[in-house]
């Protein structure tokens, strides 16, 4: 798949996590979780310091969350990142959106030998969608 073909399927359907929500309104962790809000679709933050991020329960990993998710967008260190694609692996992700910043060349190859589809190295989701500072 193109990087366009794997944007389109990564957005074809939900529900989404969101790993790396902030509460911190000025972060890219928040600003993913508010764009997919915004777009009226269901995202759940992971972050196992908060209980609640916008108004959204949060969660501290993807094994708590209350229904599988096959597409995340991460919003993390790239180290933190690469432990991340070990545990989407394991709960069933398909799809791996590495915004900016987050991703590594390990990160991109372990998701990819995995069998999940990977962006990285392309857009932010903040572009793709389109996202308002106004929430």
């Amino acid at each position: 798949m193109t990087l366009d073909e794997t944007i389109d399927a990564f957005l074809e359907t939900g529900p989404y996590a969101v790993v790396g929500a902030s509460k911190d309104r000025a972060k890219y962790g928040n600003k993913v979780l508010r764009c997919y809000l915004q777009h009226g679709l269901k995202a759940y933050p992971i972050n196992p310091g908060s209980a609640e991020i916008e108004g959204q329960r949060a969660y501290p990993d993807l094994g708590a969350l209350p229904e599988p998710v096959t597409r995340i967008s991460v919003i993390t260190p790239p180290e933190v990142t690469e432990g991340i694609v070990t545990e989407a692996a394991g709960a069933g992700v398909g799809f791996i959106w590495m915004q900016p910043g987050a991703e590594s060349r390990k990160a991109v190859e372990d998701a990819q030998d995995a069998g999940i589809a990977v962006v990285s190295g392309g857009p932010c989701l903040l572009v793709v969608l389109g996202y308002s500072e106004r929430d």
